[in-house]
C-alpha cells in the first residue's frame, strides 16, 4: 500500500488506478470493515486524526478529481465521508523520499511520464497535505542512511 503525499498529477495510469483501490482499501481498514492491513504504516497519519474517516474521505476526493480531469471512470460514490478535514502535515524529506521513489517508478515502468516530471525539483503534494520542515517520516518503511 502506497498513499503518495505527492500529487496525483504525477501519477502514470497504473499508478492513478493502483492509488484509487489501495484508498479505497485503506478506507474500508479506517472503517473497521476489514481485518487486513489495520496496522500498516502508510495509515498512521491518517489513524492520527480526529476523523480519519474524514481524512481519508479528503484524500480520495482528490484522486476523484485527477482521474476525472483525465477522463477516467472512477466510481465517486465508493468515497463514504464528503467531511472536509484540515490539512495534514507532512516533512519535507518525507515527500522528496516519495519523489525520488517515484522517479525510479515511472523510469521503469513508463519513461514518458518520467521524461514528463523528471526535471521537478520540488513536487507539489497531495492538496490534503502541508509541507513542513523534517526528515523522512518514522513510518516510512525504507528509510535513507542519514
Amino acid at each position: 500500500m502506497r498513499l503518495w503525499s505527492l500529487h496525483p498529477k504525477y501519477l502514470d495510469p497504473q499508478g492513478l488506478v493502483a492509488l484509487w483501490r489501495e484508498t479505497l482499501l485503506a478506507q474500508a481498514v479506517l472503517r473497521g470493515e476489514t481485518r487486513g492491513y489495520r496496522h500498516h504504516p502508510q495509515l498512521q497519519r491518517f489513524q492520527a486524526q480526529t476523523d480519519p474517516e474524514g481524512a481519508i474521505g479528503a484524500y480520495l476526493r482528490a484522486v476523484l478529481a485527477e482521474a476525472r480531469d483525465r477522463g477516467y471512470g472512477f466510481d465517486g460514490s465508493k468515497i463514504r465521508s464528503a467531511r472536509e478535514c484540515a490539512p495534514i502535515e507532512v516533512s519535507t524529506g518525507q515527500i522528496m523520499h516519495e519523489w525520488r521513489h517515484l522517479l525510479q517508478k515511472l523510469a521503469a515502468r513508463s519513461p514518458t511520464v518520467h521524461e514528463k516530471w523528471q526535471d521537478i525539483e520540488i513536487p507539489e503534494t497531495h492538496p490534503l497535505f502541508s509541507p513542513v520542515p523534517g526528515d523522512v517520516a518514522p513510518w516510512e518503511k525504507h528509510q535513507e542512511a542519514p
